[in-house]
């Protein structure tokens, strides 16, 4: 068995998806065990395909004081900062399956960092 594949200190994707934000529009989230990323996209509906912009916003998953699902009818990821008053709040398909993953990956870097 490869021991550089269970080791906590290499970054590995978790959950990606084609979504938009409030503010920023349409993009990529990401969320990797070590940051939630967020790279703005342009589609081109005659082609159905898109181009990233090169637009990207990076957070270490030590810097989110808080990830929740809100919302009765259109349900939005949030993101809330801890270093700042930014919020963001992402239109993907499960938030709350989001929200617990990246509590979960916070939980564990924070295991991996004692």
């Amino acid at each position: 068995m490869d021991n550089t594949s269970q080791s906590p200190n290499k970054e590995k994707g978790i959950l990606f998806e084609d979504c938009s934000e409030d503010t920023l529009k349409s993009g990529i989230l990401t969320l990797t065990n070590k940051k939630l990323a967020f790279e703005k996209t342009k589609g081109r509906i005659a082609t159905l395909s898109k181009e990233l912009l090169g637009e990207k916003i990076e957070f270490e998953l030590k810097d989110i004081s808080q990830a929740r699902s809100e919302g009765r009818i259109i349900k939005k990821l949030v993101i809330e900062l801890s270093n700042s008053d930014q919020i963001y709040k992402f239109g993907v398909l499960n938030p709350g399956n989001w929200a617990k993953e990246i509590t979960s990956q916070k939980n564990q870097q924070i295991n991996n960092s004692q």
